[in-house]
């Protein structure tokens, strides 16, 4: 079993993590681009054997203006007091099929789920290229793409797609007079909390053992994946360490959680080793807004599977309706 800190040290948890002094100008500006480049999303109807929600192909403008791919998936009953739920996915995977996620509309959430810019070769398809990738040298994979800057880094361009998902929901019809939340695992647990924060239209996150916090710490304390992509690059480019991790300060969801304010349910393993207890905590424990977080003792990277599930939609009704 990994090894990490006892739950009363994690609950306590709080380390400082490198933070750079431009971090707010700099997603402001990212965001300000992102905005320039903006255009409607478009919304296709989609026939499926889907019986109980209408699917729709999604495209919206995501960095650079890029289209970013999607399904919306509106159930035929829904309750007004039922919120939009914008999803981001795990690390190497896509949007997929329709029929890969049933569960948020079967409970009567409108849900959005944001295809991967460039991913989807690992464990579920996509269809959205990267054609912003300047292309440097890098560990297979993504993690260390355009680590040299972070105005090339692959992250970027995620964070402002997840950013702008959420501003394509609140353009469908289906999201009138709803609160909109995001969520994910892994991967998308950090959008769910990038997004929380670079969005701000967002009434809760809900991110499922989140990748990408406290990265110096991820690095010391799992060689899994992905962060062993960090680890095989700083083994090669012995030399860029600190610009690596000056890079990486402005993609670490321990400061994107430092300015959500959303309220927020987290979930952790505490035997993961992939993304190791300590690194959900640090996020968790910074967090800015109200929180709340499920542990699961015995569990790794899968977190509390449809318990968790239930726990999340429990969470949801206790928000206020909006105004």
């Amino acid at each position: 079993m990994l090894r990490d800190l006892s739950l009363p040290e994690l609950r306590q948890y709080r380390p400082v993590v490198e933070e750079p002094p431009d971090f707010d100008e700099f997603w402001a500006s990212e965001l300000a681009t992102a905005a320039a480049r903006d255009t409607e999303p478009v919304f296709t109807a989609v026939p499926t054997q889907i019986q109980h929600a209408d699917v729709v192909d999604v495209t919206f403008p995501g960095y650079a203006g890029d289209p970013i791919k999607g399904w919306l998936l509106l159930p035929h009953v829904s309750p007004p007091d039922r919120a939009l739920v914008v999803e981001y996915v795990g690390y190497g995977g896509g949007r997929g099929d329709p029929f890969e996620w049933l569960t948020w509309s079967c409970a009567g959430h409108p849900h959005l789920i944001m295809d991967t810019r460039g991913q989807g070769g690992g464990w579920r398809s996509a269809d959205t290229p990267d054609p912003s990738d300047p292309g440097a040298p890098s560990t297979p994979g993504f993690l260390t793409r355009g680590i040299a800057d972070p105005r090339t880094h692959y992250y970027t361009r995620l964070f402002i797609d997840a950013a702008q998902a959420v501003a394509a929901a609140r353009r469908h019809p289906a999201s009138a007079g709803r609160s909109v939340v995001t969520t994910g695992g892994s991967q998308g647990g950090a959008l769910a909390i990038v997004a929380a924060h670079l969005a701000g239209d967002v009434a809760a996150t809900l991110p499922e053992v989140p990748f990408l916090a406290h990265l110096r710490r991820a690095v010391e304390m799992t060689e899994s994946r992905p962060y062993l992509e960090l680890i095989q690059y700083l083994s090669v480019h012995r030399a860029d360490v600190d610009r690596v991790f000056s890079t990486l300060s402005y993609i670490d969801v321990v400061n994107h959680a430092k300015r959500a304010t959303a309220p927020a349910l987290f979930s952790v393993g505490l035997v993961d080793d992939i993304t190791p207890a300590s690194t959900v905590f640090a996020a968790f424990n910074h967090y800015a807004g109200p929180k709340q977080i499920e542990v699961y003792p015995f569990n790794g990277h899968d977190g509390g599977g449809t318990q968790h599930f239930l726990a999340k939609l429990g969470f949801l009704a206790t928000l206020p309706r909006p105004a």
